[in-house]
């Protein structure tokens, strides 16, 4: 048996700096460097002592220790290059924003902080603190900073939730042709996460602009690394993904300026990612205000040598012996950064009863407004033709099948807004995907009909991060049992994102998926998940019934700056409908139901795919009930107006759907009838849904697990008795 060493595709190596790197650097730049080491560490100083204070609500994942990686990566960028990072992002967010306010001929030895200065670290704490002139107003917290002019697209609290974001930003830089990268920081824990994995894996495959920077400081929580993998060497981790690798002392902030000139060459050569590993170590505990050691998961032997290595002691030291600064002018930055941190601390917090420390109280934010920014106003679909079916006449119209309504939406939609991108898997063969939804878009628009690998996780990540920094993503999920693959992108991020950053910055994403229910595919891909996604009221969620009405909510929801998720019954895809001849770009409003069926005896709740059956339910039962096609299904979207005017005239409600009563949305439904509409109801609400069973392969069984005309009939009966 022979072997042989396989070459790799991408280069892997380790970056030591000389004498001659530092000499390159101008007087200037290494004064700013130098400053910001300082102010950064000052201020995380200076948060810690309002910790022990009992000042902070909340965790404080201090950066001391690895402030040199975030000043030597932001050195090299500009302000229209995007940043994300992790929960512990305070030094990558103020070196992010300093720069963004510094003037062009900004010199610390001559020139003082400006006011914009002061300003940004006052938010920045203020933000940290919980209070209102916080960038987001408080909400984020030391964990989720968020800053867009700056460039800054937000931290995340969710390891390994922040990458795939990096890399739709990027996706949408290279769609409009810029020169701006994306940049996405996280630490050595999350390159343990699959998320991790598939966000390299897409910025490789696709030839992304993205610089992935792993903060390797050894210690996921009290986790070390020889515990998380057998490979420490977590550079090369994308060298096998076509990804090459850099291995720098983290510790050093002109090793780090090195690497990243080195990652943004090779963008510009290869058109495609890199990954930097910085070892470095963060000096206390996960939060708060302890070393690791008193906790006993470190050595203090291990962390005195990591202190000798501190960029506070080292950088002064290496500037002075190449004669670049003085020991007097090290001092002078130094006093000039503590008393800036004296002067913002004055900002926010007073002495209050005998010496006691406080938050100035003006400054928390208004309980009132805890709710503000859930989800948008809708103002964006202001202005927009607003249209039912029954507004034309029938030769204005034309027959169409539901999925060639699906796929005619999303060619118009495309034609008429550059902005709007499809990801999903296998959408760009088969003549349209598995379902034929995306029919005839790959031969319109190939570059923005995007094919991804099976990582749902991955691709919705790249497409929050997309629509995050522009675009109008529409990501198709084959099925919804898959949604439960991207929970974490779908619920911890799209859903809390508009809310989290204070309600200022909109997410406009659809997804769009399939209902297979009663088709044989069994229990894992059967879902309907609309219950799931009204958990998380940032969502909108419809579902249409007819090919007139997939247009009108579709068109609706690519223009939504709010995520919206459609729901398509694989049992319509084939039944034809009216849609208009001519324009296409009407919107059916959210939350405006419709009434399918007047009557007088009972209200009949029902949507998409159990429309019909409910209908021919009511035809056999003889029941004069009035059948409502709800549309818009999310509670906080629900049609209020037509549902109570309809029950205060049937004083009976029943709700029909098809899908596993745990999951459902129904149940949802009647809790929030209950509450708005009891003063009109004479009976018990009836919630007729499937079982608590998925739906199984076996024909029978599946008939059994899931709801149709039987179960309305009966349930019928009961609500009329």
């Amino acid at each position: 048996m022979q072997t042989k060493q396989l070459e790799r595709s991408a280069p892997w190596l380790r970056m030591e700096v000389e004498e001659s790197d530092w000499k390159a650097i101008d007087r200037r730049e290494h004064l700013r460097i130098l400053e910001q080491l300082l102010l950064i560490r000052r201020f995380e100083e200076s948060l810690l002592e309002l910790v022990q204070q009992g000042l902070l609500h909340g965790p404080a994942h201090s950066s001391i220790g690895q402030e040199a990686v975030a000043v030597g990566c932001m050195s090299t960028l500009r302000t229209r290059d995007k940043i994300n990072g992790t929960h512990r992002m305070h030094h990558q967010f103020l070196a992010k924003a300093l720069n963004h306010v510094r003037a062009p001929d900004y010199d610390p030895g001559r020139d003082e902080f400006s006011a914009e200065t002061e300003s940004i670290v006052m938010r920045t704490l203020a933000e940290i603190l919980g209070l209102k002139p916080g960038f987001t107003g408080g909400r984020g917290g030391s964990m989720h900073l968020k800053w867009d002019e700056c460039g800054v697209y937000g931290s995340n609290a969710i390891v390994g939730g922040n990458p795939s974001h990096a890399v739709g930003y990027a996706m949408a830089e290279k769609l409009r042709l810029t020169d701006n990268v994306a940049v996405t920081f996280f630490g050595d824990g999350a390159m343990q996460t699959g998320a991790a994995y598939e966000a390299l894996n897409l910025a490789g495959l696709y030839g992304l602009p993205v610089i992935f920077v792993c903060e390797n400081n050894l210690y996921a929580v009290s986790t070390h690394l020889r515990e998380q993998s057998r490979e420490g060497r977590l550079s090369g981790r994308g060298v096998s993904l076509g990804v090459p690798g850099i291995e720098v002392d983290g510790m050093n902030p002109v090793a780090v300026r090195c690497a990243m000139q080195w990652a943004l060459a090779r963008i510009r050569e290869d058109a495609g990612p890199v990954l930097i590993e910085a070892k470095t170590y963060r000096y206390f505990h996960q939060s708060g205000p302890l070393p690791g050691s008193a906790f006993g998961y470190r050595e203090k032997d291990e962390e005195r040598e990591w202190m000798e290595r501190d960029p506070l002691a080292t950088v002064p030291r290496r500037l002075i012996e190449l004669g670049i600064v003085s020991e007097a002018e090290v001092s002078r930055l130094n006093e000039r950064v503590r008393s800036l941190m004296l002067r913002v601390n004055g900002q926010l917090i007073e002495t209050h009863n005998a010496g006691e420390r406080r938050i100035i109280p003006s400054l928390w934010p208004d309980p009132g407004t805890v709710e503000h920014g859930i989800r948008g106003d809708l103002s964006e679909l202001d202005g927009l033709t607003r249209l039912e079916e029954t507004d034309l006449s029938p030769d204005a119209m034309q027959e169409m099948k539901y999925i060639e309504a699906v796929s005619l939406a999303a060619r118009n939609a495309m034609e008429k807004d550059a902005s709007i991108i499809i990801l999903g898997e296998d959408v760009h063969r088969l003549r349209g995907g598995t379902s034929g939804a995306t029919k005839g878009v790959s031969e319109l628009f190939p570059d923005r009909l995007i094919a991804t690998p099976i990582c749902e996780n991955g691709f919705t990540g790249l497409g929050v991060g997309a629509a995050l920094n522009g675009l109008r993503p529409i990501v198709e999920i084959m099925y919804p049992d898959f949604v439960l693959v991207a929970a974490d992108q779908l619920f911890n991020q799209a859903a809390k994102v508009r809310h989290m950053f204070g309600g200022a910055y909109p997410l406009p994403l659809v997804v769009r998926s399939r209902v297979s229910a009663g088709t044989g595919y069994g229990s894992q891909h059967s879902m309907d998940a609309c219950g799931l996604f009204a958990l998380y009221p940032g969502w909108r969620i419809v579902a249409p019934s007819t090919p007139f009405d997939y247009i009108g909510l579709f068109n609706a929801a690519v223009r939504c700056n709010d995520p919206v998720l459609i729901i398509e019954y694989q049992s319509l895809f084939q039944n034809t409908g009216l849609v208009p001849t001519g324009d296409l770009d009407y919107i059916i409003p959210f939350g405006k139901a419709k009434v399918v069926r007047a009557g007088s005896a009972c209200t009949l709740l029902t949507y998409a795919g159990v429309l019909q059956p409910a209908l021919d339910a009511v035809a056999e039962s003889g029941v004069d009930a009035e059948v409502i096609d709800l549309r818009t299904l999310d509670p906080f979207g629900l049609d209020w107006d037509t549902l109570g005017a309809s029950l205060r005239k049937t004083n009976r409600l029943l709700i029909a759907e098809q899908t596993t009563r745990g999951t459902s949305i129904g149940a949802h439904i009647v809790k929030a009838a209950q509450e708005r509409l009891f003063d009109w109801l004479d009976a018990e609400i009836v919630h007729v849904s499937g079982t608590h069973s998925s739906p199984v392969v076996s024909k029978v069984l599946e008939q059994a697990a899931l709801a149709g005309k039987a179960g309305i009939l009966r349930g019928l009966q009961q609500l009329m008795q």
